[in-house]
């Protein structure tokens, strides 16, 4: 029998390291960030499961679905045949990010991700408004893939036996139903696969994840063999601004690939591993969104493929004169848009998680099952959450707001791999950003720029959002917070009186010799038993100002 989970927190001293002084914001240090990991040194807690092939599988499950699949009708009907321009415009957004999502996920590779990436260098505070940004990207993206994956249900139970799932329980109320039943139902067989196991989760992202991409390759042979130059004229109907626009829409199709760095605490060689997913997934999803676009806007007219739901589905049947092709690309999308609600719902547990351990959440979000390795309670209750946007809510009415909370998360990310290379230039980093700091900066103009083509709606909506983050953390998350309760929260350590209990100085005695040299044995590091994670050097006093 397993043992139980490990409940233990790190000692007082490693606890005081990060800068918490009252006159300045609440950082905590990336050592102590990995410290108080999930998954610990025993084993307990999460395990770490999943190997290279299967993070850049579950990338790959996180970023292809509803996006393209759905999303794409969406952008056409913005950018016309400039659709092309639009998902180079997105994807070079996400480069950039991407570069830096890839030295952070190295750099500190535990399961916050984003919100880790902020608390280690912009503060408690940016770092709750980041987890709440987070929540706003995960809940309303599987809601609004949940969505998508009914309309192309319907379309593959129409190819196949000729009958649908009436309107009634196929749609919310927007759309001309009651309830997206199938929405649902997708919801809590993910959630199902998700409680057993990472490893069997994995598995099964993994081979969604490969016939999800022989689908979209067939449909791109199938589209490239009617394609008709025509189609291209006028190339931008709706001139910069509707590329601008399109590209906002399209953006929603990248959205996924910062999954990758929620998996830190349970993938094999983190520090390798997960630069290396990261970029592997957005060339191919980048090469492989451009193929379809073409191949879309070659076979159909602009006219014909914007606004049209199941759009890939309906290029098929228009090219082949059948509806059984049509059925193999709905199947498809079926398979895609189902591996991509596991991987975002497991994104959103795993965010709640870190923001648990830190105690600006409830602490249910933090328990893990000790037979499963897996936070249950945390997942049914996300579950059960975001369920019910998805049976109620229209999906074009929830994509844009995903999009700009996305947009300020990525912001926040390119922001912090700057603070962290002026802080800890000594951390280990397997994978550097290049042109630094140009192509943070860069990143960040785009995903200005992208937020302004989401319009002033979305806006509006946004700032009420963060608004109404900044109450929560106000009135929940900064009294509860486990960093600032932390006695050395008031006082820096350097401060500290020499005569102490010798609560640091059992640990110091079981290390060698050589490790005095290390700067660690005045913060408490040395009797954690960090030696083997790579955080063999000090940075963890609190940071001057």
């Amino acid at each position: 029998m397993r043992p139980p989970v490990s409940r233990r927190r790190p000692p007082e001293a490693l606890r005081a390291a990060p800068s918490a002084a009252s006159s300045g914001p609440r950082i905590k240090s990336p050592d102590l960030l990995i410290a108080e990991s999930g998954a610990d040194l025993e084993g307990h807690g999460l395990r770490r499961s999943m190997g290279l092939f299967q993070l850049i599988c579950f990338g790959i499950g996180a970023i292809v679905g509803t996006g393209i699949f759905v999303g794409l009708s969406d952008t056409v009907a913005q950018a016309g045949p400039a659709v092309l321009v639009s998902f180079v415009l997105a994807a070079v957004t996400c480069v950039f990010t991407a570069f830096s999502f890839a030295e952070l996920g190295g750099a500190i590779p535990v399961s916050g991700s984003s919100y880790s990436y902020a608390y280690a260098t912009l503060g408690e505070r940016t770092a709750f408004l980041v987890g709440w940004c987070l929540l706003l990207e995960y809940g309303i993206s599987v809601s609004a893939v949940a969505v998508g994956w009914g309309q192309y249900l319907n379309e593959l139970l129409g190819g196949l036996t000729g009958w649908q799932l009436p309107a009634a329980l196929s749609s919310p109320p927007g759309d001309g139903g009651i309830v997206n039943v199938p929405a649902v139902v997708v919801m809590l067989l993910a959630a199902l696969l998700l409680v057993r196991g990472i490893r069997e989760s994995a598995r099964a992202t993994a081979a969604m994840a490969v016939l999800k991409l022989a689908i979209l390759v067939l449909f791109c042979a199938i589209g490239l063999s009617a394609f008709r130059a025509g189609n291209l004229s006028p190339f931008a109907p709706e001139g910069v601004a509707g590329i601008t626009s399109g590209a906002s829409v399209a953006f929603f199709s990248y959205i996924g690939f910062d999954a990758i760095t929620t998996a830190g605490e349970e993938v094999r060689n983190p520090r390798r591993n997960i630069p290396v997913a990261i970029m592997v997934c957005i060339g191919v999803v980048t090469v492989l969104y451009c193929l379809v676009a073409a191949s879309a806007i070659g076979a159909l007219s602009a006219g014909e493929v914007g606004g049209r739901p199941a759009a890939l589905s309906l290029i098929v049947n228009r090219v082949t004169h059948s509806t059984l092709g049509g059925a193999v690309i709905a199947f498809g999308a079926v398979v895609a848009i189902a591996s991509v609600v596991l991987a975002v719902l497991y994104g959103q547990t795993r965010i709640l998680m870190s923001m648990s351990r830190d105690g600006l959440v409830p602490r249910i979000f933090e328990r893990v099952s000790p037979r499963t390795s897996t936070p249950v309670a945390n997942t049914w209750i996300v579950t059960a959450v975001f369920a019910v946007p998805a049976a109620v809510v229209p999906l074009d009415a929830v994509m844009n707001l995903s999009t700009i909370g996305t947009l300020a998360v990525m912001v926040a990310v390119n922001l912090s791999v700057m603070v962290l290379r002026r802080t800890r230039p000594d951390l280990p980093r397997r994978f550097r950003v290049p042109l630094f700091p140009a192509s943070p900066l860069l990143g960040i103009a785009f995903c200005l720029y992208l937020s302004y083509g989401t319009g002033p709606a979305t806006w509006l909506q946004f700032a009420g959002f963060l608004v109404a983050g900044a109450l929560v953390y106000t009135c929940y998350g900064r009294r509860r917070s486990r960093l600032g309760q932390a006695p050395a929260a008031q006082e820096p350590v350097e401060q500290e009186p020499a005569a102490r209990e010798p609560v640091a100085q059992e640990p110091v005695a079981q290390e060698p010799a050589d490790g005095a040299g290390t700067g660690l044995s005045g913060t408490g590091l040395s009797g954690t038993g960090l030696s083997g994670t790579g955080l063999t050097r000090a940075g963890v006093a609190p940071r001057e100002g």
